[in-house]
């Protein structure tokens, strides 16, 4: 999925929308997605000006949105039909390694469950194959 795409799948807009493509996408069971890190986004001016860092909310956010949008794209829906995935949890949240201006970071999720409108999804980051995050989360579609 290119970026119209994703923007069709999440109600998310500049400077939140955090996922700029989709690699692979298996309805029903996983994705793979990625967010490229520029040292121009606005959350890098703070966090930190002499060591940017992108932050974890941020990070799991990321990996949130690629959830909604496997979510989404399983149910054959999209954010126009007036649906909207919520996050309601997270367990389990680890964070590994930072992550950096110039870094692509990969976001990964699969269904784990999905009952009566709630979703649990296993989500991880990672760049160049290196564990930046990963978490259990559990997501609402309304």
């Amino acid at each position: 999925m290119d970026i119209e795409e994703i923007r069709r799948h999440l109600p998310h807009r500049f400077p939140f929308l955090l996922v700029d493509r989709v690699v692979s996408v298996t309805a029903g069971e996983s994705i793979v997605a990625y967010k490229n890190l520029s040292v121009n986004e606005p959350f890098f001016q703070g966090h930190f000006p002499d060591n940017p860092i992108f932050p974890g909310v941020l990070l799991l956010e990321a990996m949130a949105q690629a959830a909604g949008i496997l979510g989404f794209y399983s149910q054959g829906k999209t954010n126009e039909d007036g649906s909207t995935y919520y996050f309601v949890g997270a367990d389990n949240l680890r964070f590994r390694r930072p992550c950096v201006p110039g870094d692509q970071v990969m976001l990964r999720a699969s269904i784990l469950s999905q009952r009566r409108g709630i979703w649990k999804f296993d989500v991880s980051a990672d760049v160049e194959g290196k564990v930046a995050a990963a978490a259990t989360i559990l997501c609402a579609d309304r």
